[in-house]
């Protein structure tokens, strides 16, 4: 399986330079104040467009962090080195980390994102799923992230977001429940 991880590792490392600004900017860009503000617009409008949105906006900002805790969960108790610590001749795109790499954030962040946004948007939520992605293989082409890591960082997305969902639909339907269920005053009198 380690040899599996190393080799598929090396070939997504080592493809071609022209994709290292798309990779760059999907490994890297939340961390510039542009793409924050894109991301604080977008949440914004999906916050004011509707009901749909709003409740999968809300979600996704509640998934999110859940995620990220959930992979640096990992990250303390499985300790497992970055490729670009322990490979030779690895191309490294962007600063060295030497944390533990164990479950890819980045990776765990957008796919919670996306499962939010495909558990309630539907067919909307599909480019948040590509998204989440293409951000996952950012961090293998830059050179942080073992395919491995990138797939647990998914699977801890992907349940965070999960959670996330069945406790707001459970929340909502307690709700609904309490604005339908009549009060818990004397009955009035029938004559």
């Amino acid at each position: 399986m380690r040899e599996l991880d190393v080799r598929l590792f090396y070939w997504v490392n080592q493809w071609p330079d022209r994709f290292e600004p798309l990779f760059k900017l999907l490994s890297d860009g939340i961390k510039t104040p542009p793409i924050r503000i894109a991301f604080a617009v977008v949440f914004v409008l999906l916050l004011l467009a509707g009901k749909t949105t709003r409740r999968a906006a809300i979600m996704a900002i509640v998934a999110f962090p859940i995620a990220n805790e959930f992979s640096e969960s990992f990250k303390l108790a499985f300790r497992m080195l970055r490729p670009c610590v322990e490979l030779e001749s690895v191309l490294l795109r962007t600063d060295a980390l030497t944390s533990f790499g164990t479950a890819s954030s980045h990776a765990a962040n957008m796919s919670a994102v996306a499962f939010v946004m495909c558990a309630t948007m539907r067919w909307w939520g599909l480019p948040w799923v590509l998204l989440a992605l293409l951000t996952g293989l950012s961090r293998i082409y830059v050179g942080v992230h073992y395919p491995s890591q990138v797939l647990l960082g998914w699977v801890c997305g992907t349940f965070s977001g999960f959670l996330v969902v069945h406790m707001g639909k459970a929340i909502a339907q307690r709700v609904e429940a309490r604005r339908v269920t009549p009060s818990d005053g004397p009955e009035p009198n029938q004559a």
